[in-house]
């Protein structure tokens, strides 16, 4: 099945492509707790060598509460990308609300050792409503 990605942000030729599903099967409402996966593709269209350094997330719940989370690589990876080649993965946020939303940005260096930011799109997370 081919991945459907429903957000984009580019930065210096740095494509960032979002993806996001609610996971009924892992989230359990009745206990405030909601849950969704996030499908990112990352390429680089630049004509220079990136490397993933770091990650910063600026996740928001429905209440308004906003939590920074901030991390090396993702998932556990810092992928070199040549000019052309394009990096996938996959995680999850869990969320007390029925809604919220992500945004951030990746610290990626070349070479040269030059730092730069690049941002990742604005993506609402929003669970189905439910019949009560």
């Amino acid at each position: 099945m081919k991945q459907l990605f429903q957000h984009a942000a580019n930065t210096d030729d740095i494509t960032v492509r979002v993806a996001v599903s609610f996971l009924p099967e892992q989230s359990h409402p009745e206990a405030g707790k909601w849950f969704w996966v996030y499908h990112i593709r990352i390429e680089n269209d630049s004509d220079r060598t990136v490397q993933l350094k770091s990650r910063h997330w600026r996740i928001t719940d429905a209440r308004g509460m906003i939590n920074h989370v901030d991390g090396e690589g993702v998932v556990g990876e810092t992928p070199l990308l040549e000019p052309g080649q394009t990096h996938d993965y996959v995680s999850g946020c869990p969320l007390t609300t029925p809604s919220g939303s992500m945004e951030g940005f990746y610290t990626f260096t070349t070479r040269e050792n030059e730092q730069f930011e690049v941002r990742i799109p604005y993506f609402p997370l929003s669970a189905p409503a439910t019949a009560d």
